[in-house]
């Protein structure tokens, strides 16, 4: 018997969806994160206006004071939708188990000096709850916002918060135990210094521009947060007092935070760039809430640096404002 293998090319009849051609300007092969997010929130046919807020329809531009002629010129350079970021935090996660695994397994957290184990607990396991606090900040930044190419990051950094808020909680148990989570949670609490963080975050959740949401919290807060406590404290000074564990232990945090401000840079970016209004409004509350959270900031990192604190706050903040003049936003 003799099989003849041929193959066919079958051409097909259109490359992409219409609403995606229109955007490329040609019928050509559009990638998933351009099919999965351009255009894809509704902007027609409503029933009403939200009985809550009937100012304002469901999805609304006029909620920030940014004007953008297209919201969709925002772009992630990760290329995120559901499926490539569910894929890549798959793989961090991955990372991370074996992380607490090999500290676990090999009983490294009875290494460490009790000095940094204690200022481990007293620093890092309250943050948990400004995680958590950026969790809800960020879910409400994409229940507002306009434009799924805006929206769309916003919950996926919520769900990327939240998941820092429990490996930050099982710090906390790998080193102190359960009584650590309500000592952390007094601190966060009661305790003076955390109390201008707390506020800080609080008032977040009270900001009804979701593009200002943003500002506070991706590019301020977490802007001045990730560099001084993950990269500057853990990294460097307390792993050179024996903390490498802990380095170990929240590598996530660094990794995500590297990949992170590359998309809260490229959205500032294109928010500069549309107009000298945004511009001079970016600039405005950047410089507002950077100021704050560098306040909020400065106890919190005392716990750890002492005398070295007013140093490598400064030193952190002058790197951030040279992120964000980078970024096209005058500081």
């Amino acid at each position: 018997m003799h099989i003849d293998l041929r193959t066919v090319t079958i051409k097909p009849l259109r490359h992409t969806f219409d609403n995606i051609a229109r955007r490329l300007g040609a019928d050509k092969p559009a990638t998933r994160y351009q099919e999965g997010t351009l255009d894809m929130q509704q902007t027609a046919n409503f029933h009403y206006r939200p009985t809550w807020d009937p100012d304002h329809q469901i999805y609304d531009a006029s909620r920030t004071a940014i004007k953008m002629a297209d919201w969709y010129a925002f772009k992630d350079p990760r290329q995120f939708y559901y499926g490539a970021y569910t894929m890549a935090r798959a793989k961090q996660q991955d990372t991370a188990e074996a992380n607490f695994d090999f500290v676990e397994n090999r009983n490294l957290a009875d290494t460490l000096p009790a000095d940094v184990r204690a200022t481990v607990l007293e620093l890092l396991v309250p943050l948990r709850h400004v995680a958590w606090g950026s969790n809800m900040n960020n879910a409400s930044i994409c229940a507002y916002s306009y434009g799924t190419a805006f929206s769309q990051p916003g919950i996926y950094q919520a769900m990327d918060q939240l998941g820092i808020a429990q490996y930050l909680t099982r710090v906390g148990l790998l080193l102190g135990g359960v009584e650590s989570l309500e000592v952390a949670k007094t601190s966060w609490m009661e305790g003076d210094a955390w109390q201008g963080l707390r506020r800080y975050v609080e008032d977040c959740m009270v900001i009804k521009d979701p593009v200002e949401l943003f500002v506070a919290q991706n590019v301020a807060l977490d802007g001045l947060l990730y560099p001084l406590v993950y990269e500057t404290i853990v990294d460097d000074v307390l792993s050179a007092k024996g903390g490498t564990p802990v380095a170990m232990l929240t590598q996530f945090m660094t990794d995500w935070f590297t990949e992170t401000k590359r998309w809260t840079d490229a959205t500032m970016k294109t928010a500069a760039a549309e107009s000298d209004e945004n511009k001079a409004i970016l600039a405005k509350w950047v410089i507002q809430w950077r100021d704050r959270a560098a306040a909020a900031l400065l106890p919190v990192a005392r716990i750890a640096l002492n005398e070295r604190t007013d140093a490598l706050v400064a030193e952190v903040v002058q790197q951030f404002d040279a992120r964000l003049i980078k970024s096209g936003v005058p500081l």
